[in-house]
């Protein structure tokens, strides 16, 4: 009997193209094999001579890491069969052509992620193997598979929170949400290796590597390790946060249009943070990473977000009888946002009943851990107080839910509670709606209506779990409900009389009316108001007084009476911040009895409006015009005016262009040319910015067809 030619591989088709689409990767290209776990996917192995199964053997090696081990399940030894085993590492399911062998390879569902490197040992019978490198792949997780842990079972859902590249973030103040586009560019051919080496930069990985990649299997695990590294407070993370004024070293975060331009340039500088970030960034920078990698991901804002640093449900905020509010050296604020991110996830570590959405928050914050990182905290535990689970529900909770306390000061001391609300802090808890533009109030996830026994029995519970029974017999407490902070001989409340533009000056009303009280039930009173405005900062401060004002007043019973109160540009111009936020105070104090009130309102400054048009179809390769319109409305001029285009699928990268100067009511008309690269919704994000306006931002949905489709 002849004995058989040795079998010998002469080429290897990974059938990029066939795969990344069945595993919807096609979008980060076709030239490199991007598979997604507990999915099949297909090769074609070209041999010397047909492939005989009974005396031909073929052992399949999968490997990723450094020093890769079975025990850690980084590496992974299987055989030619012809039924796939089950949830395991497999070769199944061939079919022989001539000198070719088909075979699907089958990635378990709880397979650790990352870069593969594929080989094959070819044998005949008892004789030697010999090895041969197949290629490499890029493994993801899969919330297209039943059996990850990140299986999310709606196409529209997926579409939205993996798929889609671009989003909003929401900003400003719950009465004035403002809505920024934002480019997420997932998908951008780079940016999966970009999400690796972060994953290989963070501390657990530097410190032992072989088991940080063996634990890259669990969601949860990964996603507390990309929290940590998308700032930099203890690593060397992918931004660097900055929330003072000044960002003469690096870029406002008021400045970046997308994900794509910050991840680049930290991989390009050797994993240096990025200067800067603040939350909305850091949230948008990780929901670009965790959609990267297959997890369903999304942005979400709290308006009037507590940073409750000492735990205790509780936030002071402290005023002057002049009204200005002050700083303090407690580390305890209101902010007037903030951003976070939201995963879904299986959470196998919690009892049932804990599945579904997670919080994490990339800001650094507070260490978790001993890292600066947040989460995952399930929202289902937040909204139902069960605070004893992980990870840092109790901080997230409190973001939410925290009770807020203004007292007036006076002499150094606390004198008199002026207000204490159980429901002014997380408002209007939002995300962008699925398949819209629109924005969607989430505030039910995370809480049962304010004011509802269900909300009032969970705050205990929480209160119950974090501060332990003695809160019901607090002093604070007690103070709280002896001082009846109903029982006032005024209604006070300040509206605007117009829409505030930026550039103009503000017009007020103050209303006040009479009405009876323990201390002067029917009787005229003495009023005296004295204001204060003073710029507004994100994170929950002050800056000093811009405006002071006195109003005096005799009040008959039952009156009413509307007084104008003018906040002119002048007094405002150059004194804001960024964020164009002003709060107006005022502590009105009753000359009879010494008694104070407290009115507030904040106003948020409308930008100039920027109009974003296209003229005609948008089709891959392509020429499309693109018109952008900026008029001036503002009373001053806006200088060193720079536009930043960005788009992916649109833009490789950005496109940058100085606009000089644009004086006060003048109009800038710019036409450009962009050629789209890739099919299918995509979103151009305008920005210009300015020396006296930071973030003029617009957008426009652009559905790009195939070339050549009708």
């Amino acid at each position: 009997m002849d004995q058989v030619a040795t079998l010998q591989l002469e080429s290897v088709d990974l059938q990029s193209s066939r795969n990344n689409k069945e595993h919807h990767t096609q979008e980060m290209g076709v030239k490199r094999l991007t598979v997604r776990r507990g999915q099949p996917f297909h090769l074609r192995l070209s041999f010397s001579r047909p492939f005989q199964s009974q005396t031909d053997h073929i052992t399949f090696v999968a490997e990723t890491g450094p020093k890769p081990s079975e025990l850690l399940g980084t590496r992974a030894t299987f055989f030619l069969t012809r039924v796939r085993p089950g949830n395991v590492w497999s070769a199944s399911d061939f079919t022989t052509d001539s000198n070719s062998l088909q075979v699907s390879l089958f990635t378990p569902a709880n397979a650790v992620i990352g870069h593969y490197t594929l080989k094959i040992d070819i044998s005949q019978g008892q004789g030697h193997s010999v090895t041969h490198l197949l290629g490499t792949f890029i493994l993801l997780f899969n919330p297209w598979s039943a059996e990850d842990d990140v299986y999310l079972p709606s196409e529209i859902l997926l579409q939205e929170y993996v798929m889609r590249d671009y989003g909003f973030v929401y900003k400003g103040h719950e009465r004035f949400i403002t809505s920024w586009p934002w480019n997420y560019g997932q998908f951008e051919e780079d940016i999966i290796d970009i999400c690796f080496e972060i994953l290989n930069k963070n501390l657990y990985y530097l410190k032992n590597p072989a088991k940080d990649c063996s634990q890259r299997n669990d969601v949860v695990y990964v996603c507390r390790v990309v929290s940590a590294m998308i700032n930099s407070n203890d690593d060397n993370g992918v931004l660097q946060g900055n929330w003072g004024e000044d960002y003469s070293k690096g870029v406002s975060p008021l400045e970046w249009n997308g994900s794509v331009a910050i991840l680049r340039q930290w991989s390009a500088r050797g994993g240096q943070p990025v200067k800067y970030g603040q939350c909305w960034v850091f949230a948008s920078v990780m929901c670009t990473v965790m959609r990267c990698l297959g997890v369903p991901t999304r942005v979400v804002s709290n308006f009037r977000s507590a940073h409750n640093m000492d735990r205790n449900l509780t936030i002071d905020t402290y005023y002057d009888r002049n009204a200005e509010m002050l700083s303090t050296q407690k580390r305890d604020k209101i902010w007037n946002f903030h951003v976070w991110n939201e995963c879904w996830m299986i959470r196998k570590d919690l009892p049932p009943g804990y599945n579904g959405w997670q919080v994490l928050d990339p800001t650094p914050q507070q260490t978790s851990s001993g890292l600066f990182c947040c989460g995952p905290a399930s929202v289902k535990a937040i909204r139902e107080g069960d605070v004893h689970l992980a990870y840092d529900t109790p901080f997230v909770y409190a973001e939410v839910n925290a009770d807020e306390v203004i007292w007036l000061l006076g002499d150094g001391q606390a004198q008199e509670i002026l207000a204490h609300s159980t429901s002014s802090i997380g408002k209007e808890i939002s995300t962008k709606m699925v398949g819209s533009d629109q924005r969607q109030s989430i505030t039910s996830s995370y809480k049962y209506p304010e004011g509802s026994s269900e909300e009032r029995a969970v705050f205990m519970k929480a209160s119950r779990k974090m501060l332990g029974p003695q809160r019901a017999s607090s002093p604070f407490l007690d103070l709280l409900e002896s001082r009846d902070l109903r029982n006032q001989p005024v209604q006070l409340q300040l509206h605007l009389a117009r829409m505030p533009e930026w550039g103009q000056d503000l017009q007020l009303l103050l209303c006040i009316r009479r009405v009876p009280d323990s201390t002067h039930p029917w009787g005229p009173i003495a009023l005296v108001v004295r204001f204060c405005a003073q710029a507004l900062l994100h994170g929950g401060g002050t800056q000093k007084p811009l405006w002071r004002h006195t109003v005096r007043l005799n009040l008959d019973f039952g009156k009413e009476t509307q007084w104008p109160l003018l906040l002119p540009y002048s007094n405002y111009g150059n004194k804001l911040t960024d964020e164009k936020l002003i709060r107006v105070s005022g502590i009105a104090e009753v000359e009879e009895t010494g008694r104070s009130m407290l009115v507030l309102k904040d106003v948020s400054l409308e930008p100039p409006h920027l109009s974003v048009e296209v003229s005609e179809r948008a089709e891959v390769g392509k020429a499309l015009r693109v018109h952008i319109t900026l008029t001036n409305n503002l009373m001053v001029a806006l200088s060193s005016c720079m536009m930043v285009l960005e788009g992916s699928g649109l833009i490789d990268g950005q496109i940058a262009k100085d606009l000089g100067t644009l004086v006060a009511g003048h109009t800038l008309q710019i036409q450009l040319d962009l050629y789209p690269t890739k099919a299918g919704p995509r979103q151009l994000q305008v920005l210009i910015s300015s020396n006296e306006v930071k973030e003029i931002k617009g957008y426009k949905d652009i559905f790009v067809t195939a070339p050549g489709a009708p």
